[in-house]
């Protein structure tokens, strides 16, 4: 699955997200939703922006997370570690 690290990258800094938008003109909403991991697909421009005004790589804003099989069934070793 695909994320949004943008949450971690302004706390580790100690950005504020009102900060970020006053400084990339990105609408508040959509940063919220980049912010809360809930973008269903990323613009563009907002990732050019984004990248710009923390000085990263895209990959460094958006990475892939492997998420593991939700529906397999679970094994003995599985109960075991929940």
């Amino acid at each position: 699955m695909i994320t949004c690290r943008l949450s971690t990258i302004l706390g580790a800094r100690r950005i504020k997200v009102s900060d970020v938008c006053r400084a990339t003109g990105i609408a508040r909403a959509t940063l919220d939703r980049y912010y809360n991991d809930r973008v269903n697909s990323f613009d563009r421009e907002v990732l050019t922006k984004l990248c710009d005004y923390l000085q990263v790589e895209p990959g460094e804003l958006i990475a892939k997370v492997e998420q593991g099989d939700l529906f397999a069934p679970l094994t003995a070793s599985n109960k075991e570690s929940s």
